[in-house]
């Protein structure tokens, strides 16, 4: 099969250099398919991925490379740009350490630094451990608020996306207890338009169908069991419909996933991280993606953590990079075709 050079540029950083992208970027780059989309170019350490080779018996070679112009971009060749030089001898599997960290923290940063110099078309990120960052030097939640710094993005969400089923998030990481006084009509607005131009711009939806979820149980019941959908949901809403960015709702929280997973809605706007994770989690498991919607940049990434506790076993799943890889390179497609 022929395979054309246009095909986009797509930056894969290592994540944690202890954890197991190294492993799951090799089970991935096995596959043939990702190259027929995409040429995937790893943002690393090549000893590692040496390291992770001998784990997973993987037949790939890894070749280093000076820019993302002098890849081979060719199944059976892992191409490199490295960051960072550790030594695998005084690295071990789920154990990080500051240079660890630190390293991982530079695999972000130069991606990001391609993508925004359109050296390259998106960056997929393996995982990454928040603590190791801290470790580091680097205080930062994640990936997220590091990539909206470098890219001077104010205004930001996280979409979780598979082919069942997508979830945008009001908020994030924070206690379930201080939801109901973080939420504004503002936020709830801002994530509906930042969702309706992901999806019509990113993924080729031209008329989005977005459900936002209410926070209480059966959205409130008219008030019986709260009043953020009558004072804050449902007028964030209607605002965002005045702007040209529809959506319906606010819906019962046990339902409207089911719908939308049955595809009645494009994605679903959740009020709070396992509101939205928990059904999203129970579909798509093993290949969902995290993609994060406002930045000027593609970047999707795995939807789960380092797991040190199999690290260096060769067991890990490759699924969920696999499908992020996928996704960043159709996001690209589509920003090409919107340009």
């Amino acid at each position: 099969m022929m395979i054309s050079n246009h095909r986009p540029i797509i930056g894969i950083t290592m994540g944690d250099p202890v954890g197991i992208g190294p492993e799951i970027i090799l089970l991935s780059l096995i596959n043939p398919s990702i190259y027929e989309v995409c040429r995937p170019l790893v943002i690393g350490d090549s000893r590692i991925l040496d390291a992770a080779k001998k784990i997973t018996q993987s037949p790939l070679e890894i070749e280093s490379i000076k820019n993302p112009d002098a890849g081979t971009y060719k199944c059976g060749v892992v191409d490199v740009l490295n960051t960072s030089e550790l030594n695998p001898n005084k690295t071990l599997w789920g154990k990080p350490t500051v240079q660890t960290g630190g390293a991982m923290v530079n695999y972000i940063t130069a991606a990001a630094d391609l993508a925004i110099k359109e050296r390259i078309a998106a960056m997929v990120t393996c995982p990454i451990n928040k603590m190791a960052m801290q470790l580091s030097g680097f205080h930062y939640i994640g990936h997220t608020e590091l990539l909206a710094e470098q890219t001077k993005s104010d205004e930001f969400a996280m979409m979780l996306a598979g082919d069942r089923l997508r979830v945008v998030l009001v908020t994030i990481h924070i206690p379930l207890s201080d939801v109901p006084a973080t939420l504004s009509r503002q936020k709830i607005v801002k994530t509906i338009k930042l969702a309706w131009q992901a999806l019509n711009e990113r993924f080729g939806i031209k008329t989005p169908r977005i459900a936002v979820a209410g926070l209480n149980p059966h959205a409130g019941e008219g008030g019986m069991f709260g009043d953020e959908e009558k004072n804050i949901i449902a007028p964030a809403i209607r605002d965002a419909e005045n702007q040209g960015f529809y959506a319906s709702g606010p819906f019962p929280p046990d339902t409207v996933f089911y719908h939308a997973a049955n595809k009645r809605y494009d994605a679903v706007v959740s009020m709070y991280h396992d509101q939205g994770l928990i059904p999203f989690k129970l579909i798509h498991f093993n290949n969902g993606v995290n993609t994060t919607l406002g930045l000027p940049i593609i970047r999707t990434s795995v939807d789960h953590g380092t797991a040190y506790d199999i690290a260096g076993t060769g067991i890990a799943d490759p699924g969920s990079l696999i499908a992020a890889i996928n996704m960043a390179a159709q996001q690209a497609v589509f920003a090409r075709k919107k340009q």
